[in-house]
């Protein structure tokens, strides 16, 4: 089921799509902490990138999240995705 390896390639994940909608992808960071099976992810952004990563109506917010939980759910985690 998960392990160490797919923590590391869900936060990747997460992190690549992040970096594919910001203006300033160098500022991109994720951090993770894991408990259990369930596995939390936080992406940090500059303040302008933040409307692009919630989107109109939070609705690309909602669209990481579902590629992140469906994704984990595939290594045996629930993932949780927040944006700071």
């Amino acid at each position: 089921m998960g392990n160490v390896l797919g923590d590391s390639s869900m936060k990747d994940l997460v992190e690549f799509i992040a970096r594919e909608l910001v203006q300033e992808p160098e500022r991109i960071v994720v951090s993770s902490r894991r408990t259990g099976s369930n596995l939390h992810l936080a992406i940090h952004a500059a303040g302008d990138d933040l409307g692009r990563l919630i989107g109109r109506q939070g609705r690309t917010a909602e669209a990481i999240r579902i590629l992140a939980r469906v994704a984990g759910a595939r290594k045996g985690l629930k993932v949780t995705v927040d944006i700071e």
